[in-house]
């Protein structure tokens, strides 16, 4: 079995979440040794596709036509493209028609969460659905001696700084706007944003937000991995403040990094058990008081419960479960 991993306009999507989603399949199928191309001229068994531009859904009908079996990755919902881009609430009645087109061209679905089976469920599709966690390299994101250190100094931090980082396009949706406003509301703790989107796609509430000045506020824009695993491990905590996630690479980075997280309490988080894996807020007020909580010590750490919670979703244990989606194709097909 030969598996056509692809991703049409990869570059353009390789610094988001989808872009480390598709990187995590890669060295999924590698450490299981599950013989995969990136390539469409190649010759293959199974097309696992995971974008919804024209060229990913011709591609599923061309390969159905060709007696290939195709597995769609359901990693973008209405939901989650709501509060984004411009326009992107006007728009996403449409975007979601396309989706369910394009999703409906697979064989069988995979998508990242429980939660995001159900939203897709609910638009009617009836094609097999199977939740697999985008997954995390745990070896990879193991707290190292001296992360803190090259952190802090690279940031221009000191060790007694209290500094809080969040991770994610500049969205809406992300809560970004909530970000800013603790850092207004909180002057005595420094505030720093990873992840970039250009100012001129989004709305400009959000580019209004990017651009606000304070000595505690920082938009550090894009960094490698290595250094991002640093920051997680040298925060002194780490907050998603999103609206609507599939999953959140991001959190999975965190929780497997030992940082003190702290999330909204959504539906797609329902997997991690408030106070016990991390700690969960309701609202802006209650990401505040959690803040000074948690980095006071007034709260009891959670960073070791974090990372056992993740240990299941190993990136080994990932490509594990794509596997037996494939072989499940392809019986199907028999």
């Amino acid at each position: 079995m030969k598996v056509l991993l692809y991703s049409e306009a990869f570059n353009l999507v390789k610094i988001s979440g989808l872009g480390r989603a598709i990187m995590h399949q890669q060295r999924a199928l590698q450490l299981n040794g599950v013989d995969f191309t990136l390539d469409p001229k190649d010759d293959y068994d199974i097309v696992h596709i995971n974008t919804l531009g024209l060229r990913s859904h011709h591609l599923a009908r061309k390969a159905k036509k060709a007696g290939k079996r195709v597995v769609y990755h359901a990693h973008s919902t209405e939901e989650d493209f709501r509060n984004s881009f411009i326009f992107s609430n006007a728009l996403s009645g449409l975007v979601k028609k396309w989706l369910c087109s394009c999703y409906r061209s697979g064989d069988v679905i995979v998508t990242p969460t429980e939660y995001s089976k159900r939203l897709i469920s609910g638009y009617g599709i009836t094609n097999p659905i199977y939740p697999v966690s985008n997954g995390i390299d745990l070896a990879k994101y193991e707290p190292a001696p001296g992360d803190r250190e090259a952190f802090r100094s690279r940031m221009g931090f000191s060790d007694s700084d209290k500094v809080i980082i969040a991770v994610g396009l500049y969205f809406e949706r992300k809560g970004i706007l909530d970000f800013v406003q603790m850092a207004k509301d909180m002057p005595d703790y420094k505030f720093v944003w990873f992840g970039k989107t250009p100012l001129y796609s989004v709305p400009h509430k959000i580019r209004k937000a990017v651009r606000t000045k304070l000595p505690n506020l920082i938009f550090a824009g894009y960094v490698q991995p290595d250094e991002l695993k640093q920051a997680y491990v040298g925060c002194d905590a780490y907050i998603f403040p999103t609206h609507e996630e599939t999953e959140g690479i991001v959190l999975l980075e965190a929780l497997a990094s030992e940082a003190n997280v702290i999330i909204r309490d959504i539906p797609v988080f329902d997997w991690l058990t408030d106070r016990r894996d991390c700690y969960k807020a309701k609202d802006l007020e209650d990401f505040e008081r959690l803040i000074c909580a948690v980095t006071s010590g007034e709260l009891p750490s959670l960073q070791e419960n974090g990372r056992t919670a993740v240990a299941g979703m190993d990136i080994k244990k990932v490509g594990e479960k794509l596997l037996s989606v494939y072989n499940g194709t392809i019986e199907q097909k028999i």
